[in-house]
């Protein structure tokens, strides 16, 4: 028995409107699962922004001796201009940091220092958080280095803290794809219980298996595609709000640091549009399996 296109559009058409509080049902149960899908994947990728923001601003500090010469200042600027684990290093004369010093010290310590008795410093990026501790141990003891100083102890903590939070998320998101996989399956498999007898007179007047099953596997794409659009919908929401809670002019605040960009948002939504018609189409052929054999 031959398929046709209008046929199978068709058939969608009219059993989706014949059963269409089923129908509303599966969609809303796409709408909500894969909602919350979505979101976790936001939140996941939200961490990862912020881990790169928190990457870029790691700085170790090469302290100079006060009293190093002019010959150990170029030596050791050289030696950073070459040094592999280095992103960039910028030199900060004694002037620059003693009125620093001025800024950030309590008063009692700052008055304690003059121009002559601060230490000129080269500030520098590692290429990553984890060539700090490369750093510190490179240049620490060097001549006319006086110490080197790198935050390694919140370099460690935050990399375990932000590797935690994405494996969280992957984990919610994996636990909440098949609970959503699941309760979209049997909301399917509903619908086509209601409609086995229709089934059963197809397939005793010579109705092919994929006769049966395309229109149904078309119903649930349908749903499933729908369902998605609304679960994206409400992902864009969500990214809304954080942007709208996160202030641009506080950098050092979780929330700006977990924004995101327009295409970022896409993709995640595009992926959970594609997840709602894999699950949609692909659950309806598993439901239907069942009722085919007569």
């Amino acid at each position: 028995m031959p398929i046709k296109a209008d046929y199978v559009a068709r058939e969608t058409a009219t059993n989706l409107w014949r059963n269409r509080l089923m129908t509303i049902a599966a969609v809303l149960t796409v709408t909500v699962s894969l909602a919350l899908v979505g979101a976790a994947l936001l939140l996941r990728q939200g961490a990862a922004n912020a881990e790169a923001y928190w990457q870029r601003g790691v700085q170790v500090t090469v302290w100079m001796n006060a009293n190093a010469s002019a010959s150990e200042i170029h030596a050791v600027k050289m030696q950073l201009a070459e040094y592999p684990y280095v992103h960039g290093c910028f030199y900060r004369t004694r002037a620059q940091d003693y009125q620093e010093a001025q800024h950030l010290l309590a008063a009692d310590v700052a008055s304690a220092l003059s121009p002559s008795t601060t230490p000129s410093s080269f500030r520098c990026i590692p290429n990553r958080p984890q060539d700090a501790n490369s750093v510190f141990q490179r240049f620490e003891g060097q001549p006319g280095v006086a110490k080197v100083t790198a935050p390694l102890q919140q370099i460690h903590t935050m990399e375990e803290t932000i590797t935690v939070l994405q494996w969280v998320f992957v984990a919610v998101a994996l636990v909440l794809l098949l609970s959503a996989a699941v309760l979209i399956l049997n909301t399917i498999r509903m619908a086509i219980y209601a409609r086995r007898r229709e089934v059963s007179v197809m397939k005793l007047v010579g109705a092919t298996n994929w006769f049966i099953r395309l229109p149904f596997m078309s119903e649930g794409l349908v749903q499933g595609l729908v369902g998605s659009l609304f679960a994206a919908a409400v992902v864009f929401g969500l990214h809304a709000v954080l942007n709208a809670i996160g202030n641009p002019n506080n950098p050092g605040s979780v929330l700006t640091q977990m924004r995101l960009s327009g295409w970022e948002v896409f993709g995640t939504e595009a992926v959970v549009v594609c997840i709602g018609m894999l699950i949609g189409s692909a659950g309806s052929a598993i439901a239907i399996r069942r009722f085919l054999d007569v």
